[in-house]
């Protein structure tokens, strides 16, 4: 504290110092060890307290909980609306169940009422913080109230970026799905460069290929949740680069589980449907996906097998897929897994529906 007063900085971050020292001395940053003089003394809190691991690997709240009872009762003694915003990174549910309850507690008022929370998780790099602050990729504000919302939000105003306004706990989300891509990101990249040293492959110069392709591999594509992915291609040639991982003693942790994450996906769905505690089941497209009526390693026949096995009540509908045009390696895969397929398949829409307590939509078609 005594080196923000003096306007210098504790830590090494570009830019950080001169910054502090141009607001210390103009006055536009007053630096207090009272946190009920500095919540009577603003209209916004902003609380930026770490949230390190706790044993097993979950979120300690100890240092957010300390601030967070501290700012609650300091505004027990102001009349005026307060808003209270956690840049802290919190797991969902964290701002619901620990922190806004712990203010109101403390303060004796009510959020949304007589003071405002919001999420705004920061996107900042350690050795580029100023930089990222004032070129956000987004701005994210989770709002207990709509005023809390806007005032937070034109705290951003000059910067560039999109903006999400989102209840709390989608704000909450965000900054964990972002890490967790960024990590998986390195974790996939590093894989593969084992896999390529290991077959004395350049894997720069195959990873250039790959991060040329704007369309599928650096896009939005296949990042939407769904159903499990199937077809003749991503199962089979998975397998295949996990066995020549295998056969040159790499170890792909990551990559080697991709294909035991699909299958914990399709479960879910069965678990789903049994949960329902309903029998008959209706199921529009076969097919591993819309526009083909191509059905080998469909998830959506693996889905259908499943529970027909379970003994459901089963009736499918894909306009795309007729038995008498299903040919070679297409024909012996369904009547291998489904073999009586002909008595479950139709192209009577209204059949399904009439039948089904519980429809299944696999496609969009």
């Amino acid at each position: 504290m005594e080196f923000l007063r003096r306007g210098q900085t504790p830590v090494f971050e570009e830019r950080i110092g001169q910054l502090i020292a141009e607001v210390v001395e103009s006055g536009l940053l007053t630096v207090s060890d009272d946190p009920a003089a500095a919540v009577r003394a603003s209209d916004v809190t902003i609380v930026c307290v770490g949230t390190p691991s706790a044993p097993g690997g979950g979120l300690a709240t100890r240092y957010l909980e300390r601030a967070t009872d501290e700012i609650g009762a300091a505004l027990a003694t102001k009349d005026s609306f307060h808003v209270v915003v956690y840049r802290s990174t919190m797991v969902p549910g964290t701002c619901a169940e620990i922190l806004i309850p712990r203010l109101e507690r403390a303060s004796g008022k009510r959020v949304g009422v007589d003071f405002g929370v919001c999420v705004n998780p920061e996107f900042l790099r350690e050795g580029s913080s100023v930089r990222d602050f004032l070129n956000p990729p987004k701005t994210v504000v989770g709002e207990s109230d709509e005023r809390s919302g806007r005032l937070v939000t034109s705290l951003y105003d000059g910067l560039g970026g999109p903006r999400f306004r989102v209840p709390i706990p989608v704000a909450e989300m965000v900054k964990y799905v972002d890490n967790s891509f960024h990590a998986l990101k390195v974790g996939f990249g590093n894989e593969i460069g084992a896999i390529c040293a290991s077959l004395g492959l350049d894997s720069h110069a195959v990873m250039d290929i790959f991060l040329s392709d704007t369309k599928l591999n650096l896009s939005a594509a296949y990042l939407r949740p769904g159903f499990a992915f199937g077809g003749s291609c991503l199962p089979k040639d998975v397998r295949a680069l996990m066995h020549t991982a295998r056969i040159h003693d790499v170890e792909v942790p990551m990559l080697a589980n991709v294909l035991v994450s699909n299958e914990m996906h399709l479960r879910r769905a069965v678990d789903q449907v049994i949960a329902l505690g309903k029998r008959r089941i209706g199921i529009f497209g076969l097919s591993f996906k819309p526009g083909t009526d191509d059905l080998r390693e469909s998830p959506m026949v693996e889905l259908a097998e499943r529970l027909i096995g379970k003994g459901y009540d089963v009736k499918i509908c894909d306009a795309n897929v007729a038995l008498s045009r299903l040919l070679g390696a297409n024909r012996d895969f369904i009547e291998e897994l489904l073999p009586h397929i002909g008595e479950v398949l139709t192209d009577d829409v209204d059949a399904v529906l009439d039948h089904a307590e519980v429809l299944i939509a696999g496609s969009r078609e």
